[in-house]
């Protein structure tokens, strides 16, 4: 393989790797042994075409090494969920290098691809060193994946140099391009969260932006196995997602739509509407979505259930407690909707359940971390949506869970946390706020910021506009940013802050966006709350066209 300089394998590596694969011809690698060599020859019988459709990726760094993926499909968008793959297991090599050129091979075996599991690949990779890159790739016979990136987190005692972390969530395939996710692989993170709505379960047609959808789903609503292996494997073979997913680690997490809008643990979205067959359809869903995902083997589901909450320690700088809002909570109350809420204010209700609560607090009691990061899905400031006495707000949120909210705000206080910082997804807008503990009494003191990453697509281009003029700001003084264009948010975490650089495209309607940074906010050590270091002027055509905010609100909170 020729060298690459590391902008051109973020960019071309993929193109590359799938060249050779298709082609028939192995990258220029020793293979560990020529009985292995043997064996894979003889374990791609039956496979006609290239089974690396759907990519490759990397997850839950550790300081000794890292979860690698991929999952073989010949036809991806096969209506039976098998990617068009032979119904028996396939054997796969994997190996991994210390240098981008695949020369110096550090680690090598064979993991079976199974079809109980959709022909997934998990590998969980040790016995690495700390705090550096790696590159690993698959083979099946004369089939070789794409080359992808790792990353090994510092040792535990140390603090390692600056890490370039980024965030995102909501990618909905039918509303625009991934173009985000191109242009987060050229980043080069050392780590990337995805905070949820992953892919999205409609049928064609049934959620639309205005001026209809650029790209259709395969299939009707996934309520079954074969139909979320299907669109998962839809959003796999997207190039963009592939690139994010070759060029850094991932930590996933799901919100809702990996199984159904705005479910609740046993509940779903309409109770009202019988479903007899729900525990079903969350058990297919949460198969399918380890089966896509480069989780550790802790994650594997058990029929209803997945253990997904987990915590991340990247060396000293950071730990990452990554949330799980949807399994264990109780139902949203008074309809799912915005309203002033009797029942979000009942101090029994618990958006986490009661053991993951009790696990985050315990993690916050023992954490010696500079940053302790929780990674979740849903908004956690108070966003009322009236100006008048009367409290509106989203049940979804944790607005619908404040007895919940302010116990886990207690508990990093009372641990002491040094710099709690909460990343969100969710509600397709990048939103910058300061954390309270009484919500009511704007002039009491910050305890902690929340970072708000808009959608990769979902709700198609938005629209640019003067953050200041957003009603919620007026109404919500802790509320310190907003803005409705698609994109991601890039943070370097150091020792003695944290800066976060809210990036958009112009566009997702069409291909090929170029990204820019709407504006830049820092979290010092120990100051809890945001400081703007950085803020865009409105693009002056769109001054004089008077744009405003009314018409992305109306796209924000009338989701279906």
């Amino acid at each position: 393989m020729p060298h690459l300089d590391r902008r051109s394998f973020l960019v071309t590596g993929l193109a590359a790797g799938a060249v050779a694969a298709t082609s028939g011809t192995a990258l220029a690698a020793p293979a560990p042994d020529p009985a292995a060599e043997t064996a894979q020859t003889l374990a791609s019988r039956g496979l006609r075409t290239d089974p690396f459709t759907l990519g490759v990726a990397s997850g839950d760094p550790d300081h000794t090494g890292f979860v690698i993926w991929t999952r073989l499909a010949q036809q991806p968008l096969a209506e039976d969920g098998m990617g068009g793959m032979p119904a028996r297991p396939f054997p796969v090599l994997w190996q991994v290098y210390a240098d981008e050129r695949g020369r110096r091979l550090v680690r090598a075996g064979v993991a079976v691809a199974a079809p109980e599991w959709g022909h997934s690949v998990h590998v969980e990779v040790n016995g690495l060193s700390a705090d550096r890159e790696y590159w690993y790739r698959f083979r099946v016979g004369p089939y070789v994946s794409p080359l992808g990136r790792g990353r090994t987190a510092p040792h535990p005692l140390n603090y390692g140099g600056a890490l370039a972390m980024a965030f995102v969530s909501c990618a909905q395939y039918e509303h625009g391009y991934f173009t985000s996710y191109r242009r987060l692989a050229e980043e080069n993170a050392d780590l990337v969260l995805h905070l949820g709505d992953y892919q999205y379960e409609y049928t064609k047609d049934t959620y639309t932006i205005p001026g209809g959808n650029i790209r259709d789903h395969e299939g009707p609503e996934t309520e079954t196995l074969a139909n979320y292996r299907q669109r998962h494997a839809q959003y796999k073979a997207d190039p963009d997602l592939q690139a994010a997913h070759a060029a850094s680690p991932w930590l996933v997490v799901w919100d809702d739509h990996e199984l159904d809008n705005n479910w609740a643990d046993e509940v779903p979205e309409k109770p009202e509407v019988p479903q007899p067959n729900f525990l079903t359809r969350r058990e297919a869903a949460f198969r399918a979505y380890y089966e896509n995902m480069p989780l550790r083997r802790t994650s594997i589901p058990r029929g209803i259930d997945m253990q997904l909450y987990r915590r991340i320690k990247w060396g000293r700088m950071a730990t990452f407690h990554m949330l799980d809002t949807r399994q264990y909570r109780d139902d949203q109350g008074c309809g799912d909707g915005y309203d002033d809420c009797p029942e979000a204010v009942d101090p029994a209700r618990s958006i986490t359940g009661d053991a993951q609560e009790k696990w985050l607090l315990h993690g916050f009691r023992d954490s010696r971390a500079q940053w302790d990061i929780l990674g979740q899905q849903v908004f956690f400031a108070q966003r009322d949506n009236n100006a008048g006495p009367a409290k509106v707000t989203s049940q979804d949120a944790w607005d619908g869970y404040v007895a919940s909210r302010r116990r886990i705000t207690e508990g990093w206080l009372d641990a002491k946390v040094r710099n709690p910082v909460v990343l969100t997804g969710d509600v397709h807008a990048h939103w910058a706020s300061d954390l309270k503990l009484d919500y009511d009494d704007p002039t009491g003191p910050s305890v902690g910021s929340e970072l708000v990453a808009t959608s990769i697509s979902t709700g198609g281009d938005g629209s640019d506009s003067d953050p200041a003029a957003h009603p919620y700001l007026a109404i919500n003084p802790h509320l310190r940013f907003y803005n409705n264009q698609r994109g991601y948010v890039l943070t370097k975490i150091e020792r003695d802050q944290m800066t976060a650089d809210f990036k958009v495209v112009p566009q997702v309607t069409q291909p090929g966006s170029e990204v820019y940074t709407r504006a830049t906010f820092v979290i010092e050590d120990r100051v809890p709350g945001l400081q703007q270091t950085y803020l865009r002027p409105l693009d002056p055509a769109l001054r004089a066209r008077g744009v405003t905010v009314e018409e992305t609100v109306e796209l924000e909170t009338k989701r279906p």
